[in-house]
C-alpha cells in the first residue's frame, strides 16, 4: 500500500488500543497498528479471493475469509 493511501483511520486505532486499556496513544503508535492491520487485511483478502475463484464465484463470503485466517 502506498504511504499516505490508507484505509483505516487513525482515530479506529486509538480507539482500538484504548478499548484494551491504553491510557494514551502515541500518533506512531497509531500509525504502526494501521500500517500492521492493513498489511494482515490485504494478505486476508488476497487469499479469500483466491478461494472464491477457485469456488467459481465472484463474491468474497465471509466463509472464505474464515478459511483465510486459519
Amino acid at each position: 500500500m502506498q504511504k499516505g493511501k490508507h484505509v483505516l483511520p487513525a482515530a479506529a486505532m486509538e480507539k482500538l488500543l484504548k478499548k484494551v486499556g491504553a491510557v494514551r496513544v502515541s500518533a506512531d503508535a497509531k500509525e504502526k497498528l494501521r500500517e500492521v492491520l492493513e498489511e494482515i487485511g490485504e494478505e486476508i483478502g488476497e487469499k479469500a479471493i483466491r478461494m472464491a475463484k477457485h469456488a467459481g464465484r465472484k463474491t468474497v463470503k465471509s466463509a472464505d475469509i474464515r478459511e483465510a485466517t486459519k
